[in-house]
């Protein structure tokens, strides 16, 4: 039987061990939305922004040009808390990473989830102040 997005979501936070409440997400957040999302629904401040298709490059530790911030977490050990829209490609994108030797969960919720806890978002069009 084909799988849904729904199997492989399922799949991807089992290899994280589940994904993490936007109150304890500390340190290194990862925001895999596209940049006309940031634009539009706003950003998380200091957090990391690699769109979910340029991840596997940014994060390999044989790219001279991948993202330094990502290597230094795996390098150190330190979690990267991974955040889109709302969960799913996080999911995709911490199993990835997982499997690139990072520690890495999703965040619950998405941006949506995070607003909700009432962790700070700047920027955006405002519609979702």
């Amino acid at each position: 039987m084909p799988k849904t997005m729904q199997d492989f979501v399922a799949e991807a936070r089992e290899k994280t061990g589940g994904s993490i409440s936007p109150g304890d997400a500390e340190g290194l957040v990862l925001d895999v939305r596209e940049a006309h999302e940031l634009a539009d629904d706003g950003r998380v401040p200091d957090a990391l922004h690699v769109a979910r298709g340029y991840l596997e490059a940014k994060a390999d530790l044989t790219n001279e040009g991948g993202e330094k911030a990502l290597h230094a977490a795996q390098a150190e050990g330190r979690p990267v808390h991974v955040l889109c829209a709302s969960g799913a490609r996080a999911s995709l994108a911490a199993a990835t990473l997982t499997e690139m030797g990072y520690v890495a969960r999703p965040i619950e919720g998405g941006l949506k989830g995070w607003r909700e806890a009432g962790r700070p978002v700047e920027g955006g069009k405002g519609r979702h102040r």
